[in-house]
């Protein structure tokens, strides 16, 4: 969505319309090497190396306690980068509450805290809205400033459409979601859609909560 469409257009995409399966195959019948090599999991940049190790050698860690949303300490966080919003795994907590598994809800930055919440469906979960910098369009905005238009949007990778209203400020807009979001993280993206067709998107900031 950071392209333009004057980018877009000296673009070519050889093998846009073929599945994975389509290309190893062709790979395969010319006698590629990479027609079966294993499929990379990493992230492109630091290839297949432990996360948390990576972060350690870049970003000195600073522990810190992890409670609930009432203050009930559960526990000690590694550092608060170690973790994401919505994040069941490798909290290293357990036989607290009621049984049911702790998520991560927040991260406290100003106190070095881990806020968690017991259950995959806590309020505390989801949003109702987002702030959105670095907004860009591929062509045109699709509306004037300040009016509302309805779109859909993606907030993870491979999630499904989801029905948004946003208004934007140029570069930045706030964005309604129709249906509560959850685990909405600042410093990801939401990229826009009208049908299938990608339109712009932008930079999290911020989300909030309907009290």
């Amino acid at each position: 969505y950071m392209l333009k469409d004057t980018q877009l257009k000296k673009s070519l995409f050889p093998v846009g319309k073929l599945t994975k399966d389509e290309v190893r195959e062709i790979a395969k019948v010319n006698a590629l090497p990479v027609s079966n090599k294993k499929d990379s999991t990493g992230i492109c940049f630091i290839g297949e190396r432990n996360f948390k190790t990576f972060l350690q050698n870049y970003l000195p860690a600073t522990p810190g306690i992890m409670r609930t949303e009432k203050g009930e300490v559960l526990g000690e966080h590694i550092g608060l980068m170690h973790y994401t919003l919505g994040q069941r795994k490798g909290l290293g907590i357990g036989g607290h509450g009621d049984g049911r598994s702790y998520f991560v809800a927040e991260k406290d930055l100003n106190n070095n805290e881990l806020i968690l919440v017991q259950g995959p469906d806590h309020p505390l979960l989801y949003s109702n809205s987002a702030k959105i910098e670095e907004l860009t369009w591929i062509k045109e905005a699709p509306c004037e400033k300040d009016v509302e238009i309805n779109l859909m949007a993606k907030f993870r990778y491979r999630q499904p459409d989801q029905a948004v209203t946003i208004v934007h400020q140029g570069d930045i807009a706030t964005v309604r979601f129709d249906v509560p979001q959850r685990a909405i993280t600042p410093g990801q993206s939401a990229v826009f859609y009208q049908g299938e067709m990608c339109i712009g998107g932008g930079i999290i900031q911020s989300f909030k909560r309907d009290s």
